[in-house]
């Protein structure tokens, strides 16, 4: 791999002179300059990012920081990221906290190793700890998140809300659904807790009751899908529908209803909440609520890129950007008018 002295070599400059016109210096003639450039095109040049960021004091590195990496909502989020980062010159390192367990020593982790220059955190809820971690630390940062708790920080987060509770409202008022079950997140996720707040409030404006067994916790994984959608189809008083808080349960569901032998929806309707790429092409394709992930992520990126060219860390009003979402309507419901 060709290096700056390489470089210093084949264009008879000093290795301060050609470091000075790769990093554009105003001092070094365009003329200069842009014989260093096609030197280092020619000998395929790559900086070395970590010495670049140690000498410069400064990191063009992204830390990308998630529960985890292993389903489709989450390589939309960092797509989205990447595509961002990537035309800004900067790079995205994707970092997993494993499910939540290992979030603070995680964060403990990459601050002290000085290797990023900002970073994006996916996060279930900030706690005190969490708090204590995030005022202390230097580099510019924003947080995707449901946005319970988030008052002082930049948040890019999904209309929740509004999400599950138009899905609710077109599931009673648009295909007459009354007995309607709901598989939730995790207690602790803000995003959970915002989701089932909507449904419930949706059910009791339409006069729909409902049971305490048609609420169940997932995790959102397909696996909890599996499990608690075989739960609720095996009820003797079984829900005609079940809200999966997410696409992953619902796809969790699906399985369940085949292990069942039911039909989808003659049998039991099912939808989700995310409308992930697989969403589309189930059998029958699902009906969910459009999160928009990849944007969340191109929006998260564009902010945390705006606060680390600014420098601006000391701005009194943190933003908040929410991300409206979408009825996605296909035949995992019943035909509704």
């Amino acid at each position: 791999m060709a290096t700056i002295k390489d470089i210093a070599k084949k264009t008879k400059l000093s290795i301060a002179t050609v470091s000075r016109a790769l990093n554009n210096d105003p001092k070094v003639t365009e003329e200069t300059k842009n014989l260093v450039l096609k030197i280092a095109d020619e000998l395929n040049y790559r900086p070395n990012i970590l010495a670049r960021n140690f000498s410069q004091k400064k990191s063009n590195i992204i830390g990308l920081i998630l529960p985890d990496i292993s389903d489709e909502f989450f390589s939309e989020l960092i797509k989205g990221v990447d595509s961002v980062t990537f035309k800004q010159n900067f790079f995205t390192m994707v970092i997993s906290t494993h499910r939540y367990y290992e979030l603070e020593n995680t964060l403990n982790s990459v601050l002290q190793n000085g290797l990023l220059g900002g970073m994006i955190l996916l996060i279930p809820n900030i706690n005190k700890s969490l708090k204590e971690i995030l005022s202390q630390t230097k580099i510019p940062f924003v947080i995707i998140s449901g946005g319970m708790h988030t008052t002082n920080y930049d948040v890019v987060s999904v209309d929740n809300y509004q999400g599950t509770y138009d899905m609710t409202n077109y599931l009673i008022k648009k295909c007459r659904y009354k007995k309607i079950a709901h598989i939730t997140g995790p207690k602790e996720n803000d995003d959970a807790k915002i989701r089932v707040k909507a449904f419930i409030e949706a059910c009791r404006k339409n006069n729909i009751s409902i049971p305490k067994n048609f609420i169940v916790e997932g995790d959102f994984t397909r696996e909890a899908g599996v499990k608690l959608g075989m739960e609720l189809m095996s009820l003797k008083n079984k829900p005609e529908v079940i809200f999966a808080a997410n696409d992953m349960m619902a796809l969790g569901c699906y399985d369940a209803a085949s292990k069942k032998g039911l039909s989808i929806p003659d049998d039991i309707a099912v939808v989700g909440f995310d409308n992930i790429f697989v969403s589309q092409y189930l059998n029958p394709p699902l009906t969910t609520v459009s999160a928009q992930i990849e944007d969340e992520g191109k929006k998260a990126a564009e902010l945390l890129i705006e606060k680390i060219v600014s420098k601006d860390l000391s701005r009194t009003q943190p933003k908040k950007i929410k991300i409206a979402t979408e009825l996605i309507i296909r035949n995992s419901t019943k035909q509704c008018k």
